[in-house]
């Protein structure tokens, strides 16, 4: 059996199973596929790929399932990634333009991909301990009351109401505004820890206790803002596929509900030379993940956007999408 009619015979194999979700049988694939062989031949080279252990048989069907290992082949033999469709390409477009908000491009961005994919999606905030302070704002609310806004350049926003424990003037507090944005304005967000008591001693002393609580305020914003965290969606698409997952749905959802087990997933799938990497099955480290694929790529300076689904998907199509809305959101948000 020649390399090219094993992958040839694996290819067709896995994409019936993809589209079906029914064992494959040598008859059904010589009636679909061009493969120029009989059927006779193609029994025979799919007793090879069974003895080499890329396909199997379930115990219930007398056709053949992908393996892990089948997956992995055929993944690897995918030279390049395929471009999406004008179509495709244009609902990205529309559904992610828009304003620069992080937190709202995010949202879109999981609810795209997990339409485009019939998956999980999943996106990685962009990594902060690069992030630089861009604006900071203080807006007077009550006499007592401060609303402190700290902005960085990845696009994210926190904010914090914080008591000043004395009445607050608007005058007094512009002058403090200025004083903390003319020295911190492009500052890392890592190191106002050590920035800050210094603006502090720059402020005139009848301001410094009000400067004070004003600094602790965005310190704690900057803590808020550099933890690493994921946003999803679609995790109502596993349901519908139960029966991808034979042994249990529960580990899976257990995972995903797990943000530390996605965040640690996502940071250590390296880097694939077409852009997009893939983690099938048993690659995956964490057990409850065994019937599970993770497509991901990285965006920005270094987060991750990908999908989460059974081992049976459209791996070609699936890895167009997460990089296609991967090169959008690195535009968007100017990574």
């Amino acid at each position: 059996m020649s390399e090219p009619r094993k992958l040839e015979v694996l290819r067709a194999i896995v994409e019936d199973y993809v589209h079906s979700r029914e064992p494959v049988g040598s008859k059904a694939l010589v009636e679909r596929h061009h493969l120029g062989v009989s059927s006779a031949t193609i029994r025979n080279d799919m007793a090879v790929l069974e003895e080499e252990g890329l396909i199997a048989a379930p115990h219930t069907s007398a056709g053949r399932i992908p393996t892990d290992k089948g997956y992995r082949l055929f993944v690897d033999r995918i030279s390049q990634v395929k471009p999406l469709s004008a179509a495709e390409r244009r609902a990205i477009h529309s559904l992610l333009e828009g304003p620069d908000d992080v937190d709202d491009i995010l949202e879109r961005t999981v609810r795209l991909l997990s339409q485009l994919t019939n998956q999980v999606a999943v996106v990685q905030y962009p990594q902060s301990h690069r992030a630089l302070v861009r604006h900071v704002e203080f807006v007077l609310l009550a006499p007592h009351q401060v609303l402190v806004v700290l902005i960085a350049d990845t696009g994210s926003v926190v904010q914090k109401v914080i008591d000043a424990g004395t009445d607050v003037g608007n005058e007094a507090l512009m002058l403090l505004r200025s004083r903390f944005l003319g020295n911190i304005a492009g500052t890392q967000l890592a190191l106002l820890p050590q920035v800050l008591p210094s603006v502090v001693a720059l402020c005139p002393p009848e301001l410094r206790g009000l400067a004070q609580t004003l600094a602790q305020g965005l310190q704690s914003l900057s803590d808020t803002s550099r933890e690493e965290r994921i946003l999803m969606a679609g995790t109502a698409n596993l349901a519908r596929s139960n029966v991808d997952f034979p042994l249990s749905i529960g580990p899976v959802l257990e995972a995903l509900e797990e943000q530390v087990v996605m965040l640690r997933l996502l940071s250590d799938m390296g880097d694939d030379p077409r852009g997009v990497t893939v983690s099938i099955g048993r690659e995956n480290p964490y057990d409850g993940l065994a019937e599970a694929s993770v497509v991901a790529t990285g965006y920005g300076s270094g987060a991750k956007v990908g999908i989460l689904g059974p081992t049976r998907m459209d791996y070609p199509t699936t890895m167009a999408a997460v990089r296609a809305v991967a090169r959008y959101l690195s535009r968007i948000l100017g990574g």
